[in-house]
C-alpha cells in the first residue's frame, strides 16, 4: 500500500507553491478501498508526526517537503495529529483538511447572485465548531487568485502551512483551522497568476489591529444588548414628523485620548446635556490614515481599533440608546484607498474596483471606485450596510459623497470618463446599487434612517425606490448651507445685495426631505471656523452665530452641527487635537459659553414645539411674513405644526435695531416671546422685549392681522401664538 502515500510531482509542486486549487484533495483522509485509507498532512519543520485515535497511535512516513503520510484502516476517521518539533516541543491538533466546507451550496449560490444579505456570517473569520472540534472557519472571495492561504502568528506567517481550497465558480476560498480562536491576528496570502505573493487584510474582518499595524483579528462578540425598548420604539417612529437635531462628532478629537468606554459616559452625558436627539459619528470603520478622518476605509466590517474593541463600541451605542439618543454613522461606499494590504487589486487584479481607470479611480482623492455593476461587489456593500444596523444597532447611515457615485464625469475632465450605455453621464450601476441598498435596509430594519450627502439637483434622492427614487430618508441641503454661509460672511452693510441668497432655499425646500448641515467640511482645509466666518469684532461674531443658529432651527429641515460649533470654536478644526474647550473660559469665554447655552436652549425649544418639525417637508408648514425687506436685512416667517401650533420667527441680520417693526400674521390675539437670541443670559445686548405682543385685526402684507415687534440688531426672536 506504500504507493498510495505519495502524490504526483505536479500536485506536489502546486501544493508547495501554494497554487493548488484543492489542497483538501491531497491532504487529510482519503479512502483507498473498502479496507484502507490514506492520511496526509503537511507540518512545516516537524521531526515526527503520528496519527492518534482512541485505541492506536500510527507513525506517519515523511515523503518530502514536510509532508507526512500513513495508510490506516478505513474505519479510522476520528483522529488527531501528535507532532514532535525540533527542540523537544510537542503539540497535538485536529486535521484542518478533514472537514467538509463551512459554506453551504445555497450560500455560494447567493454569493454568486450578489444576494447574500448576511454575508459576514459566511465570509471572513468565524470562530465555530466542526462537530466537537473548536476552531475558526476562514473564507474569502478571490476569484482571480492562483492560490490562497491563511497566515498568522499561529503558523509563523508561512503560507505553506494552511493553503485554502477553491469552491469553484463562486470564487470563494475556504478552510477550517482547528484550535485557534478570538484574538488571533491573521491575513490572507494571495498568490497571483503572474507569480506574486500579496498579503491582504480580510475584507470581511470584524476586528483589526490598531494602525499602523494592518492585520485582521479573529473576533467574537460577547456583548449583551440592553436596548430592546429603544429598538421597538424606533420601529414605530415617524422620523419625518419628529424633531431631529444631530451632533456630528469625530470620536478621536472631541476630547483626545478618550476610548469608546470613556465616551460612553463623557460624550453621552454631554450630548444629553446639550439636548440633541441624535449623534453622528464620522466614519468608525477601520482606516489606515487618521488624517482621512475615516473617509478612506480599509476595513468596512471592522470598527477602528484606535479607540477600543468592537464590543466597546457596542456599549457606547447602547449607552446612547439608554439616554434616548439615536446614533448615525458615516458610511463611505463611494471609494476606498489604494493601500497594498487592503481592497485594492485584492487578488492581483481589479476586483472590488472597476478595471477601467476612467470608472475605477477617483484621481482627485487618490482612491479606487467600487465596481457597482458587479453583483458580488454590490453584495459586499449592501451586506455591510445591514451589518452596521444588525450588529451595532446603529439608527442611521449617512452616505458620503453620493454625487461622486451618481455622475460618471464627477471631477473628471473630458476623456477621463466613460459614458453609460445610453451615452449619458449618469452612473446607472451606482443608481441601481443605491436603490438596492436603501430598499433592502428599509425592508429588513424598520425605523432606521439612510441619509444622502448629495450636492447636486439629482431628482428623487428621497423619493421611494418603487417610484423611481433613490430611496433615502433624508438629504443634506448643501445648497442651503452654501448660500447661508455666503450671506452671513458678508458685512451687514452689504447683505442687502445678497438677500436672495438667504431666501432662495424656500424655492426648493420641498423638492426633497432635507437636513440642514453645518458639518465638518465647513471648518477644514483653510476655510476657518464658523466663528471666523462672521464679520466684525468678537461681540458681533457671537451675535452673528447666535442669529445663524436660530435661523437654522426655525428653517424647515432637520438640524446638524459639528462638534465645537455649538460654542463657536475660534480655530479651524483639526483631528490632531482636542476641541478648544478653553474657548469657553477666560476673557473671551463669556461669548462662547453664552452661545453654547443658547444652542442647548434651542434644542429644547425645538423638541418641545411641534411647529418647528412636524411639517418640515410640506409647504403647509411654512409661510413668509416678510421676505422682501433687503434694505433692513429683515426676515420673518411663520412655522405651522400639524396640531395647530404656530410660531412666528423674526430675524434682523443688519446692524441697526428695529424697535417698532410691523408684520402681518395669520392669527389675532397674543403671541408670546419664547426665545430671544439677544438675551443677556446668552451674552447678548439684553434689550428689554415685551414678553407678549398682541396682533390686531389690521391687514398687512396679505395677512388679516398684524403686530408690532422690537427686533434688535443681529438677533432672532420666536413668538408662539397662545390665543
Amino acid at each position: 500500500m506504500s504507493e498510495h502515500i505519495h502524490i504526483s510531482d505536479h500536485d506536489r509542486h502546486l501544493l508547495t507553491t501554494c497554487r493548488h486549487f484543492n489542497p483538501h484533495g491531497l491532504l487529510g483522509w482519503h479512502l483507498i478501498d473498502e479496507r484502507n485509507a490514506v492520511i496526509r498532512t503537511r507540518q512545516l519543520g516537524a521531526e515526527r508526526v503520528s496519527v492518534k485515535s482512541a485505541d492506536r497511535n500510527i507513525e506517519m512516513t515523511p515523503i518530502g517537503d514536510d509532508i507526512f503520510a500513513a495508510v490506516v484502516d478505513s474505519t479510522l476517521s476520528d483522529y488527531t495529529f501528535e507532532i514532535d518539533w525540533h527542540g523537544g516541543h510537542h503539540s497535538s491538533t485536529a486535521d484542518a483538511y478533514h472537514f467538509l466546507p463551512s459554506i453551504s451550496e445555497f450560500d455560494l449560490h447567493l454569493i454568486r447572485e450578489g444576494r447574500h444579505e448576511r454575508l459576514w456570517e459566511v465570509l471572513g473569520a468565524r470562530p465555530s465548531h466542526m462537530g466537537d472540534v473548536a476552531g475558526t472557519a476562514f473564507a474569502v472571495w478571490a476569484p482571480n487568485a492562483a492560490g490562497v492561504a491563511v497566515v498568522g502568528d499561529f503558523c509563523g506567517w508561512n503560507p505553506n502551512q494552511y493553503p485554502m481550497r477553491s469552491l469553484g465558480a463562486s470564487g470563494v476560498w475556504e478552510l477550517f483551522i482547528p484550535g485557534i480562536g478570538a484574538g488571533e491576528v491573521y491575513k490572507f496570502c494571495i498568490h497571483t497568476h503572474d507569480g506574486r505573493r500579496i498579503d491582504k487584510a480580510d475584507p470581511m474582518a470584524r476586528q483589526s489591529e490598531a494602525p499602523p499595524a494592518t492585520g485582521s483579528v479573529i473576533a467574537q462578540s460577547n456583548y449583551e444588548w440592553q436596548d430592546d425598548a429603544w429598538l421597538q420604539a424606533r420601529a414605530e417612529k415617524n422620523h419625518i414628523e419628529s424633531p431631529m437635531s444631530v451632533y456630528e462628532v469625530h470620536l478621536g478629537s472631541w476630547r483626545q485620548g478618550l476610548s469608546y468606554a470613556d465616551l460612553a459616559s463623557e460624550l453621552v452625558d454631554y450630548v444629553v446635556e446639550m439636548g440633541y436627539t441624535h449623534v453622528e459619528f464620522l466614519p468608525v470603520a477601520e482606516h489606515p490614515f487618521g488624517g482621512s478622518w475615516g473617509y478612506q476605509v480599509s476595513g468596512y466590517y471592522a470598527p477602528t481599533a484606535r479607540w477600543g474593541s468592537p464590543d466597546e463600541l457596542r456599549k457606547l451605542i447602547d449607552a446612547f440608546h439608554a439616554r434616548n439618543i439615536g446614533v448615525i454613522v458615516d458610511w463611505v461606499p463611494a471609494h476606498f484607498p489604494k493601500d497594498d494590504f487592503a481592497l485594492g487589486r485584492f487578488d492581483g487584479q481589479a476586483l472590488y474596483e472597476h478595471p477601467d481607470w476612467r470608472r475605477g479611480e477617483q484621481r482627485d482623492w487618490g482612491t479606487y471606485v467600487f465596481d457597482f455593476g458587479r453583483p458580488e461587489v454590490r453584495n459586499f456593500l449592501v451586506a455591510n450596510a445591514l451589518y452596521w444596523f444588525e450588529e451595532f444597532h446603529v439608527d442611521g447611515l449617512r452616505v458620503d459623497a453620493v454625487a461622486s457615485m451618481l455622475y460618471l464625469d464627477y471631477s473628471r475632465d473630458e476623456g477621463e470618463w466613460l459614458p453609460n450605455i445610453h451615452g449619458g453621464r449618469e452612473n446607472l450601476e451606482a443608481v441601481q446599487f443605491l436603490q438596492e441598498m436603501n430598499a433592502t435596509v428599509h425592508k429588513t430594519h424598520r425605523g432606521v434612517l439612510t441619509i444622502a450627502e448629495e450636492s447636486t439637483s439629482w431628482p428623487g434622492v428621497t423619493a421611494p425606490t418603487d417610484h423611481g427614487g433613490l430611496g433615502f430618508n433624508l438629504k443634506w441641503n448643501m445648497g442651503w448651507m452654501n448660500d447661508t454661509l455666503e450671506y452671513f460672511s458678508e458685512d451687514p452693510i452689504n447683505r442687502m445685495y445678497h438677500h436672495h441668497e438667504i431666501t432662495f432655499s424656500l424655492v426648493y425646500a420641498y423638492s426633497e426631505r432635507f437636513i440642514l448641515p453645518f458639518s465638518h467640511d465647513e471648518v477644514v482645509h483653510g476655510k476657518g471656523s464658523l466663528w471666523t466666518k462672521m464679520p466684525g469684532d468678537v461681540w458681533n461674531k457671537a451675535a452673528g452665530l447666535r442669529a445663524l443658529y436660530a435661523y437654522m432651527y426655525a428653517h424647515p429641515g432637520k438640524k446638524l452641527l459639528f462638534q465645537g460649533q455649538e460654542f463657536g470654536q475660534v480655530l479651524e478644526w483639526s483631528e490632531g487635537r482636542s476641541l478648544d474647550w478653553d474657548d469657553c473660559v477666560g476673557w473671551e469665554g463669556e461669548y462662547h459659553e453664552g452661545l453654547r447655552l443658547m444652542v442647548s436652549d434651542l434644542n429644547r425649544l425645538y423638541r418641545e414645539n411641534s411647529s418647528l418639525f412636524t411639517q418640515d417637508d410640506v409647504p403647509e408648514g411654512f409661510g413668509w411674513t416678510k421676505a422682501d425687506d433687503a434694505q433692513n436685512n429683515i426676515l420673518s416667517f411663520v412655522r405651522y405644526g400639524n396640531d395647530g401650533e404656530r410660531i412666528l420667527a423674526t430675524f434682523n441680520f443688519g446692524g441697526t435695531s428695529q424697535p417698532n417693526y410691523k408684520l402681518g400674521v395669520p392669527n389675532g390675539g397674543r403671541w408670546e416671546c419664547i426665545f430671544n437670541s439677544d438675551a443677556g443670559v446668552y451674552q447678548g445686548a439684553d434689550n428689554c422685549l415685551e414678553s407678549t405682543v398682541t396682533a390686531w385685526d389690521t391687514d398687512w402684507d396679505g395677512y388679516s392681522h398684524s403686530l408690532t415687534v422690537h427686533i434688535p440688531a443681529m438677533s432672532a426672536q420666536f413668538y408662539r401664538w397662545v390665543d
